[in-house]
């Protein structure tokens, strides 16, 4: 009998095999006794040959992006199509400081390096400067010594996270010498490379990230990610890209980059100077009294891009061919240009309403915050350029977030709870791990209602049931003192009480009206549409209208137009009104620009006892009585 069982790679289908295969050989007789010399072989071959089939398993694997599960491969396989993956991303701050010294000096230089300390997460982090900066001086008040004083005022500098190293190379002319940058966590946007000869920094060579205009003559490198995290540099040959040691350029290579804690220094905003001051006679001074102030606390600081994202994206990139046209090329290229993007949104002018053809309009959730700066979008916009169609127009919008709450009135069996309270709280954290998940956070993304009613049932043991109403909620910046019309879309279907009370809004205040106002609407006869007011309440507790009709609302396509309103002050911070409505459907999707999120914080968590369950009512009188509905109750005329 032959041995065909190719395909059996578990130890004991294995052994199985080999013995099968002897059984039918009458040659030896003693394989089938475990105590037996012949079974210690059998053992030892089935190990062997399991061992073997293992390792030639993984290589396989290893072999092909989507399996491959190292690291390091995955890389490899990255870059067989032109895909670098992102590195770690310094958090940035920009600061403001003013210095006083007695040193008489018409100028301060503050030094490339070391500028500042600043707290995060409990930890304390170093923001540094790429370059030296130099401001004037100004005569100041005399000090209490009755000495004179000059201050120089830094205005706007950008601080990173992390120290500034530099690595220098010589270049030795063989064709396999390697410039392989022996530090890990290195932001790679921020390497700046320079050829030139002996105690000189020499020209500049770019970055590039493909071939595309590129000759012999052009003075760039190519980076791509070896083993560890870690960054080689390639030069060109003298066909693609200038070679190195030609035209007197020089052979010493000097890098300059930044070591990063990455996404750990987001947050800083208390700063202390721990910078270098340099005179102008380039002598170094005694700081003296230095004020900082925060104009912008360390943001956008990520870690080294996954190895999950390089099997998603790399493909993308490829199929873009470093050119944007569809709306996957668009999210495939923004990932790779800014890497602190999370989530993007692009829309084709066709689809808007109304149709903005030769437009796309770009919505992009950066991994940090809400926005993406208007310096960041400026950045973005540019480099799009290179990849995009003539004739195009890119616009980057502001995010615009959907967010769910929830009102669950919880029912648990209180001879099963220790702590109600505790048992409150493992609800919101089960919700809270629920609102990381892929469902949401996302353009495009769905809140599932059923998922959701589930993960709270599954919390313990103790909960029976839960009846959750949701809402969802949208967050109007207002203009303040001037007369805006204001448009928010919801992208789902409203649930509509015939005695209005369906649009709901936080108190903000209007020009003419000392009082504060709130926004409602009452809907026409068809329930398909209604008309928004405005009304304050009195001293006495009552409903006041103070405008009939300042806008209208949809309720099918879940739209709220109003204004123009000139608004002087909101109650919540940041000049925001928030403004929530019902939903037809429970399952609340997010659709084209619509970032989805569950909203945790701002959602009601009811514990109600279980009056049937615990046996306290069997006949379930009380609990028709005594406990909530799955009505939509509008409650309140005003959002709390």
């Amino acid at each position: 009998m032959p041995f065909t069982k190719y395909t059996n790679l578990d130890f004991d289908q294995i052994k199985t095999s080999i013995k099968d295969y002897l059984r039918a050989n009458s040659t030896f007789t003693d394989f089938d006794f475990e105590g037996s010399n012949f079974s210690v072989l059998i053992d030892t071959l089935a190990y062997n040959t399991y061992i073997t089939a293992f390792n030639s398993n993984m290589i396989v694997n290893e072999s092909f992006l989507d399996s491959a599960t190292l690291r390091e491969n995955v890389i490899s396989l990255a870059g067989n199509i032109g895909y670098v993956p992102r590195s770690r991303t310094a958090s940035a701050a920009r600061i403001s400081f003013d210095v006083t010294t007695t040193v008489n000096t018409p100028t301060l230089t503050l030094k490339a390096g070391v500028v500042c300390t600043g707290r995060a997460n409990d930890a304390l982090y170093t923001f540094a400067i790429p370059e030296d900066t130099t401001a004037n001086t100004v005569s100041g008040p005399a000090d209490s010594n009755g000495n004179p004083t000059f201050i120089a005022s830094f205005d706007n500098i950008n601080v990173f996270q992390g120290i500034f190293l530099t690595k220098q190379f010589l270049y030795d002319g063989s064709l396999d010498q390697r410039f392989v940058l022996n530090n890990s966590f290195i932001d790679t946007s921020t390497i700046k490379v320079y050829i030139g000869k002996q105690n000189t920094r020499g020209i500049e060579y770019s970055l590039s990230e493909n071939i595309f205009d590129i000759d012999k003559n052009s003075r760039i490198f190519f980076l791509n990610e070896v083993q560890d995290e870690k960054y080689e540099l390639r030069f060109g040959d003298g066909i693609i890209g200038k070679k190195l040691g030609e035209d007197g350029d020089g052979t010493y290579i000097t890098v300059d980059y930044i070591v990063t804690d990455g996404r750990n220094g987001n947050g800083a905003s208390n700063f202390s100077f721990s910078g270098t001051l340099e005179s102008a006679n380039t002598q170094i001074i005694d700081p003296g009294t230095v004020t900082i102030t925060t104009n912008q606390s360390s943001i956008n600081g990520g870690e080294i891009e996954p190895i999950d994202s390089v099997k998603y994206y790399a493909p993308r990139l490829y199929s873009s061919q470093y050119r944007a046209v569809t709306a996957r090329d668009y999210e495939a290229i923004i990932k790779t240009i800014y890497p602190n993007t999370e989530s993007v949104s692009v829309v084709g002018g066709e689809q808007m309403d109304p149709p903005q053809f030769g437009t796309v309009q770009i919505s992009i959730k950066p991994k940090n915050g809400s926005f993406v700066s208007d310096f960041n979008k400026e950045q973005i916009l540019s480099k799009l350029k290179q990849f995009t169609v003539s004739g195009i127009n890119q616009k980057i919008t502001d995010l615009k977030i959907l967010y769910v709450e929830l009102d669950s009135s919880v029912y648990y069996n209180y001879s099963e709870v220790s702590s109600l309270e505790g048992l409150k709280t493992s609800v919101t954290d089960s919700l809270q791990k629920y609102s990381n998940s892929l469902d949401l956070n996302k353009f495009g993304g769905r809140f599932r209602y059923s998922k959701t009613q589930q993960v709270i049932d599954n919390t313990s043991t103790a909960i029976t049931s839960n009846i959750t109403k949701v809402i969802i909620r949208r967050d109007l910046k207002a203009v303040l003192n001037a007369p805006v019309q204001y448009e928010l879309c919801y992208g789902n279907q409203f649930h509509v009480e015939p005695q209005g009370k369906n649009i709901k809004s936080t108190g903000f205040n209007i020009s003419g009206e000392s009082s504060t106002v709130y926004l409602t609407d009452a809907p026409n006869d068809d329930l398909k549409t209604g008309i928004v007011s405005i009304f304050k309440i009195d001293a006495n507790g009552n409903t006041v209208v103070v405008s009939n009709n300042v806008g209208t609302v949809d309720y099918v396509k879940g739209e709220i137009i109003f204004g123009p309103l000139n608004i002087t002050k909101t109650e919540v911070t940041g000049n925001v009104i928030e403004i929530q409505a019902f939903p037809e459907s429970n399952d609340v999707v997010g659709l084209r620009d619509l970032y989805v999120s569950l909203s945790v914080p701002k959602s009601t968590i009811n514990m109600v006892r279980d009056v049937i369950a615990s046996g306290d009512e069997i006949s379930g009188t009380r609990f028709v009585n005594d406990f909530y509905t799955s009505s939509y109750s509008n409650g309140s005329l005003i959002r709390k």
